[in-house]
């Protein structure tokens, strides 16, 4: 049996996954989110790992197992959030900057402006942003009282979320982190798999308060867990996870995560490839052997936008609401919500963008602006998966999609109508989570790769059935939103 931890933007979860691969407990909890300033986002990491260690004990007594019955442990985690912690007392030294935060944007232009923005992408396979690791580092070390002094004196630790769980599950023995989550510091050289020597002084950050990097696969070290020794077996970020749950492992295959934010990754296989369109270049996993490498569309808000509808707007109740509202809406005329909250991700990386509704009128009640903002995310996806195509030079012929929102059946067919591609959600969508767990229970001998591909099944193909004049219309119409959205301050910090 795998553990697997699942520590995402606004929740922490843990699963007991079988020998079947079947998901036998799952324990999930809310934290608390900080905007204490425009633009910033933060967590407390120590309540990060508070709520996940209450998780880990909630699915052993569900269970009923024991922790002895237990071969590995899975970690995937929310990217790019940034945690810093004094290495003595294992205390974090101010709150956690999530990837949503936008406090470093500053920072970013002046990266640009040196002209690193080439090195950058070359290296890393990311472009200069916020969204990334380095600048929340780099802000760190400026501007939290005593950070550089601790760094000085080798004792400061800077690292993403799956270092900070494998720290306290090891009880300070472990700093480690795997190559995919590695990948999005805006540090690594996704080819050499090394920190880049340039970037570090650029940023100006220490190597030794950064965490060793391991494959994917594989044994990073023992976590301690209701008094048993467990190896950890396997570690990546979430969406890469994703892809190794879907089973996406030939050249080619894509999904797409409706989560808080949407995140489309395509298996390009052993090969590297750099995107001329606005997407990542990104390390998806590796077991030791080889390297396996993706490109990666990042749309910033997603899900995000129903809890906006629910917790801002408050016109729904729970967000599964959502597509009962949207079912009533009228189409007099098309209104387009761009939830350019955070800026835009790819392929626009545009981190002054904001939020607008277009096509009001009237008539415009709250089941037009709830579905407006459901088909956002299809919107998005759509701008991503051509620039995917264009990229890998192919007509992507089906997309795999999980995440929260892929259980709403109207945006699922409305994706499948705006993309005219064929949408395939799986029986379970835990593929995160699942994920992570294939890969722990491949690097304890529990699973061959081969055996993966078996174990996923398909619920529901959702087939294009819309006007393709139509589907060209309505796109349009959202294409001239978003440009709009980009216009409407003088992109300035």
């Amino acid at each position: 049996m795998i553990l697997t931890i699942d520590q995402g933007t606004t929740s922490c979860r843990s699963l007991l996954v079988s020998s079947k691969g079947e998901v036998m407990a799952v324990a999930q909890e809310e934290f608390t989110q900080f905007f204490p300033h425009q633009g910033w986002v933060e967590h407390d990491a120590d309540e990060i790992w508070e709520t996940q260690l209450r998780t880990i004990q909630a699915v052993f007594e569900k269970a009923k197992v024991s922790p002895k019955e237990i071969m590995g442990i899975g970690i995937t985690n929310q990217r790019e959030t940034t945690v810093a912690w004094d290495k003595t007392t294992s205390k974090p030294i101010c709150k956690a900057i999530v990837w949503q935060d936008k406090r470093t944007a500053a920072i970013c232009e002046d990266i640009k402006i040196k002209g690193l923005g080439e090195r950058v992408r070359e290296r890393t396979g990311l472009v200069v942003d916020a969204y990334f690791s380095a600048s929340k580092m780099m802000w760190i070390l400026s501007e939290v009282p005593g950070a550089r002094e601790l760094a000085n004196q080798g004792k400061l630790l800077l690292g993403t979320i799956d270092s900070w769980l494998m720290w306290k599950l090891s009880e300070g023995e472990l700093f480690a982190t795997d190559v995919s989550n590695a990948s999005r510091t805006m540090l690594f050289d996704i080819h050499s798999l090394e920190y880049d020597e340039v970037l570090l002084t650029e940023f100006d950050i220490p190597r030794s308060a950064l965490a060793e990097v391991k494959p994917s696969i594989g044994t990073f070290g023992y976590a301690n867990i209701l008094g048993e020794r467990i190896p950890i077996t396997g570690v990546a970020g979430d969406q890469q996870c994703a892809l190794f749950g879907q089973a996406c492992f030939e050249k080619g295959m894509v999904k797409n995560t409706y989560g808080t934010g949407c995140f489309m990754l395509m298996n390009t296989g052993t090969t590297c490839h750099q995107s001329k369109h606005g997407l990542l270049s990104t390390i998806a996993w590796a077991n030791g052997e080889k390297t396996v490498y993706a490109l990666e569309g990042s749309v910033f808000i997603a899900g995000a936008a129903v809890q906006w509808l629910r917790d801002g707007l408050e016109i729904i109740e729970n967000a599964a609401d959502s597509e009962e509202f949207a079912e009533q809406a009228e189409y007099k005329e098309h209104v387009y919500v761009v939830p350019a909250f955070v800026g835009l991700g790819a392929p626009y990386w545009d981190m002054y963008a904001r939020g607008a509704v277009f096509g009001l009128t009237r008539d415009t009640g709250k089941n037009e602006i709830v579905r407006a903002t459901l088909e956002s995310m299809a919107f998005q996806t759509r701008d991503v998966l051509d620039a995917m195509s264009e990229d890998a030079g192919l007509k992507i012929t089906k997309l795999r999609v999980d995440g929260g929102a892929s259980a709403n059946d109207l945006l699922m067919q409305f994706q499948a109508d705006i993309i005219t591609t064929e949408v395939d959600r799986p029986a379970n969508v835990e593929s995160t989570a699942l994920g992570a767990a294939y890969m722990a229970g491949i690097g304890c001998g529990l699973w061959q790769q081969s055996e993966i591909k078996q174990l996923r099944r398909s619920n529901r193909v959702f087939k294009p059935l819309m006007e393709q004049k139509r589907v060209d219309r309505i796109y349009k119409g959202w294409k001239k939103a978003v440009e709009r959205s980009m216009q409407w301050i003088d992109h300035e910090p």
